[in-house]
Order: structure tokens, then sequence, then C-alpha cells
């Protein structure tokens, strides 16, 4: 399969990664094609009918029978030939194709050792694995490249941006059951209900031993931002904290899809970077209340309030004073954080696609 074409104006690279190798494996295991197959049943129909023939007919009959079996094989061999009236020709020349593009792929990624592009086993360990798209997927340093700016054009066309959001004490707070005060023990009879996450903002994750909180104005603040950006989640928990913390904010998987990225996903330990994110760097804000996590990108950093809810968050970072839920209170939803963020972001997205200067793809929105 080839990723050479552009990728859908309305999908982003990532998603468009997931579908091609789902399908192109999808294709590898179906076994032999539907035309296959009808030939098969053809010719043993054919057979089946020729055998009852002979059976029914006399003797008087034979010089009719050779006739016909002569028309079959003859009919069968112009079906093999091809249009040159060579039946090794088509054989030949795909062969000769099969080898020239082995020759010649510069084997743009892999896909567990095989090269996505031509099939054959690549050793080369060079490029970024991007197991939060597709595990064992690793993309070629050329081929991140070409992705990247085809993603940028489309969606320079929908007049988006990249959004890199951060989790813990950006969106929400987390803390461990046992790691609940007593002050914070009523917390356990507060909690919403599971089965449907969208209207509530406090769970008892029992399975995972642990209660999230999530941060006023959460879910206006995704809604509106989706709209002027591609988003992704990038948080130093495991993969899979990330994706439960991904229902929670997005039951309906409207705004991630599958851009969660966590730790296992990161090319350094106890660092976050946009070598793992399918967009271009000069296109992406990033709200994350850690400075640090991104030493290498922080002039696309905002650095976010913290969200300290539970008394473990405070504890966390040296605060001594009681917490939100301690005080039987919260951020204000309409002066909290977020909406506070959310005014922010749509002046840098005004700024950036100002319509009085159209040359778009020189654009930073560092500057």
């Amino acid at each position: 399969m080839s990723f050479a074409t552009d990728s859908p104006v309305h999908s982003s690279s990532s998603d468009d990664f997931a579908a091609l190798i789902d399908a192109e494996l999808e294709v590898g295991s179906s076994g032999s094609s539907p035309d296959e197959q009808d030939n098969e049943e053809e010719e043993v129909n054919a057979d089946s009918d020729d055998d009852d023939s002979d059976d029914e007919e006399d003797d008087s009959n034979d010089d009719l029978n050779d006739h016909r079996n002569k028309r079959c094989k003859t009919e069968k061999l112009d079906d093999l030939e091809g249009p040159q009236g060579s039946t090794s020709q088509g054989l030949i020349e795909e062969k000769l194709e099969v080898s020239l593009n082995k020759d010649t792929c510069t084997h743009p990624g892999s896909f567990g050792q095989m090269c996505i592009l031509c099939g054959q086993r690549v050793d080369d360990e060079s490029g970024v694995t991007f197991g939060y798209i597709h595990k064992g997927l690793r993309l070629g340093n050329d081929e991140i490249v070409r992705l990247r700016s085809t993603d940028m054009k489309n969606l320079l066309r929908h007049k988006k941006l990249y959004l890199v959001l951060d989790l813990d004490h950006t969106l929400l707070n987390s803390t461990q059951l046992n790691h609940l005060t007593a002050e914070e023990e009523y917390l356990k009879g507060q909690s919403d209900s599971l089965q449907d996450v969208s209207k509530g903002s406090l769970f008892m994750l029992e399975f995972m031993h642990m209660m999230t909180k999530l941060r006023p104005f959460v879910r206006t603040f995704l809604k509106e931002a989706s709209e002027m950006f591609e988003m992704y989640i990038y948080t130093m928990g495991d993969r899979p904290y990330a994706l439960e913390m991904a229902k929670l904010l997005d039951p309906k998987k409207e705004y991630f899809n599958g851009r969660v990225i966590s730790r296992d996903d990161g090319t350094q330990k106890h660092q976050k970077g946009l070598d793992v994110v399918l967009g271009q760097d000069s296109a992406v804000v990033i709200l994350d209340d850690t400075e640090n996590a991104w030493t290498k990108h922080k002039d696309n950093l905002i650095l976010m309030e913290r969200y300290h809810f539970f008394a473990s968050s405070c504890r966390q970072f040296g605060f001594d004073c009681r917490s939100l839920s301690q005080l039987k209170s919260d951020e204000s939803e309409p002066d909290g954080a977020l909406a506070s963020i959310l005014k922010i972001l749509r002046q840098i997205h005004h700024i950036f696609f100002d319509e009085l200067d159209s040359d778009l793809a020189s654009r930073d929105v560092r500057s």
C-alpha cells in the first residue's frame, strides 16, 4: 500500500494511518479473491456437467462429446491467456513490478518490522514510534515531515490549529481512594454515575482504586476549543490511566479520538515532546501546568494554574493549606482558569487567521 497520497481534508493524519493499517491487515488475511472463487466454482460445475453428460450419453454420441470437451479446453486456455496471447507474460511483468518496487522503496515506515509500503523486513530503528496510533507503528523522518505538511494544509483549510492538553492539574485532578482524608470521605457519597459520564464531574473509579474530579468548565472548554483546534491529550500518566481519563472527558469520542499520548509513547524519559505529535510546531499550542516537562518547546507552552481539588494534591506540591474538597468549594465556572484560557486561545486563533494576510503557511503561533 502507499501513503503517498494526501489525507482526506476532514480527518487527521493519525486517524488516516490507523484506518489504513487496519485495512491493509484485513486485505492481507482475506485469502483468495471473489473472482478466483467464482472461476473455481465454474470449473467444478463444468466438470460435474461433463461427468453427468458422459454417464447419460450412449456410444452414438461420442463424437459430440469429444467436440464439447475440445471446446471447453479451448475456452479455458483462452481464459488463461492475457491480451498478448501469452499465459506467462502477465506473471513475468507482475514479478518484475514487485521486484522493482522492493528495490526502489524508501521504507517510509514499518509495522512490526515490516515496511508499510513494500512489505519487506525493515531492521532500521531510525524514525519515531507512534504506538498511540497503532501498536508497533514506526515512521521514518521523511514520512513524518510529509504527513505533517499534508495535515497542516488540511487543517488550515478548516481554519484550525493544534492544541496539546495535559491532564492532571490542567483538565482534572485525581487521587487514590486510600489517600482521601477524613474530611473528604463525604465525596464517596457524592460521586456521579459512570453510566452517563457526560452529566457528571466527580467519579469514583473503584476498579482503579481512584477518584477523579473534572475541572469546572472543562466540558464547555473542550466543545468550544474543538471548533478552533485539533486536540491531543498528552500526559505523564500511563496509557491505561490516560485512556480512562479520555473516556470521562470525551465519552462520545468527539474531540480526541485516538490522539491520546501517554508517558509510554514519549521518546525521552520524564519529558514531553512534539516529535510524537503529527502537527507542525509552528501551529501547536500546549496547555500544561509543568514547564519543565517541555524543555524543547517552551515557546509553544501556555503555563496553566494548577487545579488542586484533593488534599493529596496540595500535599504533593508542599502546600500547607486545606484543599477545595476539604473546604467543600470549587473553582468558578465562568471565571475559572479554563474559562480564562479559552479567551486567550480565541485571540491566538484570530491573530493566526487574520484575513489581511493570506500566507497562512508562513505564520507561527510562537511569534
